[in-house]
């Protein structure tokens, strides 16, 4: 303890850190790159704090404040983590008001209140209102100051990264919420056609991806569906991909020619992408009421599968660019063919086959085929099932699917005479 009997540094002053042998490897509040305010009002009581630091297990300079307007107006500028030592009669204000506004001012701070012998029940209710912990001026000893602002300041870190924990929470539970909503949902007109998906985005804790699809089922009993891969892996590239699926979907219900779809969803595309390198590959179907065929308009996007019975072809339908690689120059066709009763088409990203199978090799078109051989004799949604595990299964060893995954498995379930 210090021996002169002189009053305490002045109001705002810094008390310094003690220094020599007596200091030499104590912990110092400076650990946790804080520093200490004390707010009190009584220089008798200010100088028991600086010399209890003093003799503690902290060796850190102290800024002592008179009044919680010197405190606040200290907080206010301050930038790093502080504990404020906290009388609670003060000149300008009286009990737990003190505790309230330096919370409202400075969320971050830890506080720890001093109070008197009889009033361990404020104390108590300093502890509810925001303090990290109290103490009884009468039974100070410096082991225990130093402790409490110490366990002070680990509390707040402590609060502070629970509450970052649970607005990250809820912020995951709001996008997944949002994400969800927004997954397409087809829009048949009965059961008479069939639709199955499976989507599997890439990007960690996403429900979203740059690939798309949707299914949409006109008054006249035609179905239209579309699938697309928008180039990256974010969240602006997810965003670009309900932006267009959904220009898809309107553009469908407007009666809008098949052809001219693409060139509405590239200028979209061109119009919201962050970036001028950012393209769609896409590819368009149209099935109509008769059941007999299918109009296919592919821009950039991967082959598809035809399945026949037990049979399976790969079908590459004459193409065009990607959406946005030259836009305005883009020269779509359509091409038809025909589906015997029964047949099915089964539509897909890149990433169900760009997959590594082996140091140097990918599962590519050729192995996707084969492996399609191999479940041919499986209804629509287990051979869908299918095709993802095993794709993923064979990618597992070289780091798993790194792209965004969607598959769609279209056909009739019985045309139209036979309603």
């Amino acid at each position: 303890m210090r021996t002169d009997s002189h009053a305490p540094h002045p109001v705002g002053a810094t008390f310094p850190a003690q220094t020599g042998s007596q200091s030499a490897g104590r912990p110092s509040v400076w650990d946790l790159n804080a520093s200490i305010l004390l707010v009190e009002d009584d220089a008798g009581d200010a100088l028991l704090v600086e010399e209890m630091l003093a003799d503690g297990e902290l060796d850190s300079a102290l800024t002592w404040c008179k009044t919680l307007t010197e405190a606040l107006t200290f907080l206010r500028g301050h930038r790093r983590p502080v504990c404020v030592l906290l009388d609670l009669h003060l000149p300008d204000v009286h009990g737990l008001s003190a505790v309230t506004q330096i919370v409202e001012t400075t969320p971050d701070a830890a506080i720890v209140v001093l109070t008197g012998l009889a009033e361990a029940e404020a104390g108590l209710d300093a502890v509810a209102t925001g303090a990290q912990d109290y103490l009884v001026k009468g039974r100070l000893d410096p082991q225990a100051l130093s402790r409490a602002v110490r366990y002070a300041l680990q509390r707040k870190q402590v609060e502070r990264a629970a509450s970052a924990l649970r607005a990250n929470q809820q912020m995951a539970q709001e996008n997944a919420r949002l994400e969800r909503g927004l997954l397409p949902v087809p829009l048949l007109n009965d059961d008479g056609f069939e639709a199955v998906a499976r989507y599997e985005p890439g990007r960690a804790h996403g429900l979203l991806s740059g690939d798309f699809y949707d299914v949409v089922q006109t008054s006249d009993g035609t179905v239209h569906a579309v699938i697309g891969d928008v180039s990256g892996h974010g969240a602006a590239e997810a965003a670009l991909g309900v932006c267009l699926r959904v220009a898809w979907r309107t553009a469908v219900l407007c009666g809008t020619d098949q052809l001219e779809q693409l060139s509405l969803l590239e200028a979209i595309l061109v119009a919201e992408r962050s970036d001028p390198h950012v393209f769609a590959t896409v590819t368009s179907l149209v099935f109509p009421p008769a059941g007999d065929h299918v109009t296919i308009v592919r821009a950039g996007h991967p082959g598809l599968l035809l399945r026949n019975g037990t049979g399976i072809e790969w079908v590459e339908p004459e193409g065009g660019i990607a959406l946005g690689l030259l836009p305005g120059h883009g020269q779509w066709v359509s091409t038809s063919y025909p589906l015997a009763p029964g047949s099915g088409l089964v539509l897909f990203t890149d990433g169900l086959f760009e997959g590594r199978t082996g140091p140097d090799t990918r599962l590519g078109e050729e192995g996707l085929l084969a492996m399609a051989w191999e479940k041919s004799d499986l209804p629509a949604r287990p051979f869908v099932d299918a095709l993802v595990a095993g794709a993923t299964e064979g990618a597992a060893p070289y780091g798993g699917l790194a792209d965004d995954v969607a598959v769609l498995h279209l056909a009739w379930r019985r045309t139209p005479h036979e309603q």
